[in-house]
């Protein structure tokens, strides 16, 4: 699920911008939507093994994606697929979990 992401967002190691989202779509093969992400040549030494999820920049900021880096001395080439990804974090499903929660302790 890639909530509210957009083309542009920016990419982030570290709190360091990497790069931008430079395309997002949704494959019917996987069933599953797919951001491209465009890296700065300057950051081509990125673990292949790195780990990228979709944060939101404080409460209700902009979506954009933070890459973990791992420890595989291979590292990212052009083309690859990042194979460990965390969805966004949708603030209305979290506040809807919070509330149900609440509600069934009111009911105890």
């Amino acid at each position: 699920n890639i909530g509210g992401l957009k083309v542009k967002a920016p990419v982030t190691l570290a709190g360091v911008e990497v790069g931008r989202v430079l395309d997002i779509y949704y494959d019917p093969k996987d069933f599953r939507a797919v951001a491209v992400l465009g890296i700065y040549s300057q950051y081509d030494t990125i673990p292949d093994d790195t780990f990228a999820k979709i944060l939101t920049a404080g409460l209700l900021g902009e979506q954009y994606v933070g890459l973990d880096p791992g420890g595989s001395e291979g590292v990212l080439k052009a083309g690859s697929e990042i194979a460990v990804t965390q969805s966004a974090l949708v603030l209305e499903e979290v506040i809807g979990q919070f509330i149900y929660g609440k509600a069934q302790e009111g009911a105890k």
